[in-house]
């Protein structure tokens, strides 16, 4: 299984476009994760995809008419030609049978523009819990996931002990991996490597196996990752200065080379 890894735009904020660019692909990054940028970053985004041998991954979030701006986003990412989106889609609040409708109208979506959504397992977000993924799932055959186990060890604050059957159909419907390691009480450690936190870690990279497995079975022949660590807000910081405890960049390249070696 060929492992293509992207780097998140997130945090990136101090360097320009071109900067941050030739950083990712000097690092040997597949590609580039990203919201859709604004139409007068559009045409340089596009510019240093192509300059830097880079593939795009295109990040939406739909909010309060979520069926319209769902389509909307879609379209707009639709014309960078990504290899696929992701969505963090409708709300926790919503009740069974308007999420099933949002995911019914969001397949016919993704069938009209022929791109691979994969709709994120995010806090805040209808697949916010293994149990709420797993109705879905279950309804909607050709739905699919970005697996991002760390919000949902925040949620249910374990290492999801009790959430295998959940997590088996998670594991078969992930089309791409966001590889941050989560805790009982936030979504993202300190440091991955740090041994305070093994058991998180090696938690998260089970549940990265069987998705790589999964996927071989159903004959993939490569999976996106991106280790999608982020500034603070996610990075824990130091009380009074708000100085993070650790550096991001230095974080994702950790758990790239990580990525790289422990399969």
């Amino acid at each position: 299984m060929e492992l293509r890894l992207y780097k998140s735009l997130w945090g990136m904020e101090n360097g320009t476009l071109r900067e941050n660019f030739r950083k990712i692909a000097a690092a040997g990054y597949t590609g580039v994760e990203a919201g859709v940028p604004s139409k007068e970053q559009r045409s340089e985004f596009t510019e240093l995809l192509e300059e830097h041998g880079l593939t795009y991954i295109a990040l939406i979030g739909t909010s309060e008419d979520h069926d319209h701006t769902f389509a909307e986003g879609v379209a707009d990412a639709a014309t960078l030609r990504p290899q696929l989106i992701i969505s963090h889609s409708a709300r926790d609040a919503m009740d069974d049978d308007t999420q099933l409708r949002f995911f019914e109208s969001a397949l016919e979506v993704e069938r009209h523009h022929g791109i691979p959504i994969g709709h994120e397992t995010h806090r805040h977000r209808a697949m916010f819990t293994p149990w709420t993924t797993s109705r879905l799932l279950s309804a909607l055959p050709d739905l699919k996931i970005t697996a991002d186990f760390s919000h949902w060890c925040c949620v249910c604050e374990t290492l999801l002990e009790d959430q295998v059957d959940h997590l088996k159909i998670a594991f078969e419907r992930t089309i791409h991996i966001h590889a941050r390691v989560g805790y009982a009480q936030g979504p993202q450690v300190p440091h991955p490597g740090a041994p305070e936190y093994a058991a998180e870690l090696a938690a998260h990279e089970s549940w990265w196996r069987q998705i790589l497995q999964a996927r071989a079975e159903q004959g993939f022949t490569f999976t996106t990752l991106t280790p999608e660590f982020g500034p603070p807000g996610y990075m824990p910081t130091l009380p009074y200065s708000n100085q993070p405890v650790a550096d991001l960049w230095s974080v994702c390249e950790w758990m790239k080379e990580r990525l790289q070696t422990n399969r």
